[in-house]
């Protein structure tokens, strides 16, 4: 987001150009060991005016993270194939401290096995390598977005956020973006909490992956319907007595995902 200069009134008439304002940027954890790819991606985050900082493993991550630094961090970028811990384990590492941080993880080929397994571990979003400079910067705007909090609670249907839902059991609180099952409190990542949102705003209507790809993922552009299998079997673990038997989250086979019956 460029600075934005400001014009005030001046004495005898007229307008006066002020300094900018400098508007706060996104901070952007980038681990990557490569260092001419990590230089390269740093170069372009800064040139879009994103803050950002730089780990060659996994362990300098998780350090930076948990140090005084670490708090600024609003999205990470994560290279799955780090010497030492593997991007797999930095990113259950950091769902295990926090679900609020957006994890977009990288991958040198489109090995279906690793994305699976990386967006199984947590991730929200993730790129194939080499990328370019504006699908880069697209995703992490639209998994900023995801996080933002007056983006999450309505659903599809523009639903007005009112009291909280009571669904057998699971407390849906569209305002204050909570869920509680049984009154214990369940935290989910901000791709998750919005999937669920989205779903359960229209009961037991149907919606296609590519449904949720767009309202959920903002992938019109560029969608996997792995993204979305992989939010669902995350949802499904944490929501489900029985995964396997879902009442919440169904799956109506050859069309989609609704939400109940229940």
């Amino acid at each position: 987001m460029p600075p934005t200069c400001i014009s005030v009134p001046v004495r005898g008439g007229g307008t006066a150009v002020v300094a900018p304002i400098i508007e706060r940027m996104p901070h952007v954890l980038l681990i990557e060991d490569d260092a001419s790819v990590r230089d390269g991606m740093e170069l372009v985050l800064r040139r879009h005016g994103y803050g950002v900082d730089t780990a060659a493993t996994g362990e300098q991550a998780l350090a930076l993270l948990d140090g005084p630094g670490g708090g600024r961090v609003e999205l990470a970028v994560l290279d799955l194939m780090l010497p030492g811990m593997d991007g797999f384990e930095v990113c259950r590492r950091i769902r295990a401290r926090t679900t609020a941080l957006p994890v977009i993880m990288l991958t040198a080929r489109g090995d279906d096995h690793d994305i699976v397994t990386g967006l199984e571990a947590g991730a929200d979003d993730y790129v194939v390598k080499p990328v370019t400079a504006p699908v880069l910067e697209a995703r992490i705007r639209a998994a900023l977005r995801r996080a933002e909090p007056s983006g999450q609670a309505p659903g599809a249907s523009g639903q007005t956020p009112g009291a909280p839902a009571d669904l057998a059991g699971l407390v849906i609180d569209r305002a204050g973006l909570t869920v509680t099952k049984h009154g214990v409190p369940v935290a989910l990542p901000p791709t998750e909490l919005r999937l669920l949102l989205e779903l359960s705003a229209s009961p037991c209507r149907v919606f296609s992956r590519e449904q949720l790809l767009e309202s959920v993922w903002d992938h019109s552009f560029l969608g996997d319907s792995r993204l979305v299998d992989a939010a669902v079997g995350r949802l499904r673990a944490k929501l489900e007595d029985v995964p396997a038997k879902p009442r919440y989250v169904q799956t109506v086979r050859g069309f989609g995902y609704r939400f109940g019956p229940l």
